[in-house]
């Protein structure tokens, strides 16, 4: 009987069998180092979330115990309910989307001009932008407050959407600013050549080219605007039915008492559409910002 002669393992082969053997261990062992500190990273918003199905006693007895002893949707019922958590969330939502489409539109015209084209000052413009960047939010309160109050949208959604979409936006400009300067220019000359003036060769073609940036700047401006705080809170004083969840989630602190399992119920509810926006746009996000630093 014929012994059948095994093929030998060239040194290239078993070099590249060692780098797979070696990059899998590897693997392995920045897991094990990882894992214990992502379950601590998040082991704040999974308290957060059981606290939500609790009772106040329980959260108070059970400590750092994440499994409810006897888990409950009324917390759920009352923030929703009695806490007006529904006014404020809807509120939110048409905050959110209005300043996100302001504030795309704005930067992206912005963006693009800075990154495609050259003119006198335009290093001075960027200068002055990013030295914007450093000024403390809390110091442009009081006149963003007197410009919406001479306007006359003191008092209205529309008023907190304006000054939530208004800043300068200076990150959101830059990113859009990488990403256009990157694109070949023959994209905007063949459009010129076929008739296509400015703002059809922005709005046809540039941006639909640079969803990755939308998609970061709707994601990072989504979330700002959602979890907001002090522009809603003067901005909504006068008028308690237009406050958002951020400011609304006060409700739930009294002088002697603080109602800990509503207020873990209303942030639950608070947090989920931000879960839901990243995740959809999560694909586009670390495109969005590579693309842009490269430039």
């Amino acid at each position: 009987m014929a012994i059948k002669a095994q093929p030998l393992t060239t040194p290239a082969q078993h070099q590249r069998k060692m780098e797979i053997k070696a990059k899998h261990l590897r693997e392995i062992v920045t897991t094990i180092i990882l894992t214990p500190f992502a379950l601590l990273w998040v082991y704040p918003f999974l308290w957060m979330v059981s606290a939500a199905f609790k009772t106040n006693n329980e959260i108070f007895q059970s400590g750092t115990n994440l499994i409810a002893a006897n888990p409950t949707f009324e917390n759920f019922e009352r923030a929703w309910v009695q806490a007006n958590i529904s006014q404020y969330f809807m509120n939110t939502v048409i905050i959110a989307i209005g300043s996100v489409v302001l504030v795309v539109v704005s930067t992206s015209m912005m963006g693009y001009v800075l990154g495609r084209y050259k003119f006198p000052g335009k290093r001075l413009i960027i200068g002055i932008f990013v030295a914007t960047v450093f000024l403390p939010k809390g110091y442009t309160i009081i006149p963003i407050f007197e410009l919406i109050s001479s306007l006359g949208l003191d008092g209205s959604l529309f008023g907190v959407i304006l000054a939530q979409s208004g800043g300068a936006n200076i990150i959101f400009i830059l990113l859009f600013a990488g990403y256009f300067s990157q694109l070949p220019k023959e994209i905007e000359e063949a459009a010129i050549v076929d008739g296509a003036g400015f703002l059809r060769v922005f709005v046809q073609i540039m941006l639909p080219l640079s969803k990755p940036v939308i998609a970061t700047v709707v994601i990072m401006q989504f979330i700002a605007s959602w979890n907001d705080f002090l522009l809603p809170l003067v901005l909504t004083l006068a008028r308690p039915d237009l406050r958002t969840l951020s400011v609304g989630m006060y409700a739930f602190r009294g002088e002697y008492f603080t109602d800990w399992s509503g207020m873990a119920a209303a942030a639950t509810i608070a947090i989920i559409p931000v879960i839901l926006v990243f995740l959809s746009m999560q694909r586009y996000f670390i495109e969005g910002i590579a693309g842009a630093v490269k430039s």
